[in-house]
This record gives C-alpha cells, sequence and structure tokens, in this order.
C-alpha cells in the first residue's frame, strides 16, 4: 500500500492568519504566542481557519480499504483509477495472517486464525482463476466496464485525495483508532504521519495528542 503527499497549501501560519483576518490582522512568522490560538481554535471547535490550508495525497490500497475511506465526503475530493478505461493487469493484496471473528461484536476482528493447506491452496487458486478469467475476457474483445465484474474486492486501487487539514484531521481521529480495521487503520496512520510532519502545531491539537 502507498499514500504519498502529492501537494499541499498553507503552514500553521496559514491557520493563524485566517483566524486573525477577523481582526484585520496579518504576521509574517510563526511565534510561540500563536500557538496558544491554535489550541484556542481546535478546543472551541472553530474549524474554518484550519480549512484554509490543505494537501493532496496519491494512495493506493486495495478496494475494500477504498471504500470505507471514500465514505469520508465532507471538505474532500477524491477522483480514482476507473476500471472503465483501462485495462492492464490488475494487482492483488494479499495478507499474511488472518484474524479472527470477534464473540462480542458484530464487526472488527480479534486474535488469528491459521487456515488448513486446502483453504490456502483454493485462496490462491481462486485469485488466479480471477485474474485469468478477467484477461481471457479482455482478449476476448469484452469492454473493460463489464469485464472488471470478475475482480475480487482485494485487487489493489489508486487515488488522488484533496482536502481541508480539518477534514483529514476527522478523518484521522475516525480511522486511527484500535477499532477501526487494520488495513484501513494503516492508511489512515500514514496519513497522520504527513500531517503531523507538515503541520505540527496544528495536528497537535486537532488530533488532541
Amino acid at each position: 500500500m502507498i499514500v504519498e503527499l502529492v501537494d499541499k497549501m498553507g503552514t500553521d501560519l496559514s491557520v493563524v492568519n485566517a483566524a486573525r483576518v477577523s481582526y484585520s490582522k496579518n504576521k509574517e512568522t510563526f511565534e510561540a504566542s500563536d500557538e496558544k490560538l491554535i489550541k484556542y481554535l481546535a478546543e472551541h471547535n472553530h474549524w474554518s481557519p484550519f480549512a484554509h490550508a490543505s494537501l493532496q495525497f496519491r494512495i493506493k490500497a486495495p478496494i475494500f480499504v477504498a471504500r470505507q475511506l471514500v465514505k469520508h465526503q465532507v471538505g474532500l475530493v477524491w477522483n480514482e483509477v476507473s476500471r472503465r478505461y483501462v485495462d492492464f493487469p490488475p494487482e492483488l493484496y494479499s495478507t499474511k495472517t488472518w484474524r479472527g471473528r470477534p464473540q462480542n461484536s458484530k464487526q472488527g476482528s480479534a486474535g488469528e486464525i491459521e487456515l488448513d493447506p486446502t483453504m490456502k491452496h483454493m485462496m490462491e487458486t481462486t485469485m488466479e482463476s480471477c485474474l485469468i478469467l478477467y484477461n481471457a475476457l479482455i482478449q476476448k474483445g469484452v469492454a473493460p466496464e463489464q469485464a472488471r465484474m470478475v475482480l475480487p474486492q482485494n485487487m489493489m486501487t489508486e487515488w488522488y485525495w484533496s482536502g481541508t487539514l480539518y477534514a483529514f484531521a476527522r478523518v484521522c481521529n475516525l480511522r486511527c483508532a484500535k477499532d477501526t480495521q487494520e488495513e484501513t487503520r494503516d492508511i489512515a496512520d500514514r496519513i497522520h504521519n504527513i500531517c503531523k510532519e507538515e503541520f505540527p502545531t496544528s495536528w497537535k491539537y486537532l488530533k488532541n495528542e
């Protein structure tokens, strides 16, 4: 899986100036006193100054992860590779460990499950069969928009994800949580680390660190 920062706009100072414009003030440098303002804004849910800073990511992950993250819409824009237009060989995501179903919850996972050799073989051959069938359909001249129907949920997809700093904080506050699916949390953790590096003061308080 891949999370790559493509572009960004603004700094912690951008957040400060967006807040201070109410008093017709503008600063050229970020000072220690500005951290108090950022803390106040975050703690009192004055979110609009944080929306003046933004980031653009290129992300590559399996379909089942992408479909969880695309649910986040407010303050974010998503453009994804389309299997209607491309027919290059799909890449499939594989896991080294299988997690068990929890006893007292309808979602999530708990502990590890060891698959027997028969199930492992079935998994491998099923994935291989999907790829063979897809390629055969393409070679036959079937439109990619239909041929893609045989591809599995663990197919890798790629998208550009742009949004405000505040919007990505909302994503990470939800998806970095321990009860988030491990693969989805992996993507959120990578976004978190990049945001923390690019906007250290704002992120400190948006993420309650």
